[in-house]
Formats: structure tokens, C-alpha cells, sequence
């Protein structure tokens, strides 16, 4: 799978596990994405996964490299351009 592959399924699964919000965008939890298991079975590095989205302004969180346990409660947002094409 590559990049953008990788992208577009971090899309899917934020879609399913997050929160929507009245501006369209989604927010779920690091932990949350971490911990699933569906996720766990997809993503070979949630991480670096996140960083490719968050380079290409798909989504957004503080901070720059996410730990398990550390980071468990920073809030993911996708953003509501990507979160609308990814319906």
C-alpha cells in the first residue's frame, strides 16, 4: 500500500471512529486510533501515517511525533474538506 493509499484508509477509519462536529470536521483521540484493533490490522506505522496526513493539511493535532501511552489524548481532527471527500 502506499502513501496516499495509507491516507485515504486513515480517512475511512477516522471517519468510523471519530466524532463528528457541526463544522463537518471529525476528531477522534490518538488512543483511540491506536488501540483499535481494525486499525492495528491496517496501519504497519499509525504514525508515520498521521504525519503524511498532517503534512498534506488532511488532518491536524498538536505536537509533531505521537507516542502510545504519552499521547493517547491528543485530539485528532480531519479536516472537513478531507473528511467530505472521503464520503
Amino acid at each position: 500500500m502506499n502513501v496516499e493509499e495509507e491516507v485515504g484508509r486513515l480517512k475511512e477509519e477516522i471517519l468510523r471512529l471519530g466524532k463528528p462536529l457541526d463544522d463537518g470536521s471529525y476528531q477522534v483521540t490518538f488512543g483511540e486510533l491506536f488501540n483499535d484493533d481494525r486499525c492495528a490490522n491496517i496501519f504497519e506505522a499509525l504514525v508515520g501515517t498521521l504525519r503524511a496526513a498532517k503534512k498534506r493539511k488532511i488532518v491536524s493535532y498538536d505536537g509533531e511525533l505521537l507516542l502510545q501511552g504519552v499521547h493517547d489524548n491528543v485530539v485528532i481532527t480531519l479536516k472537513p474538506e478531507a473528511a467530505g471527500s472521503a464520503v
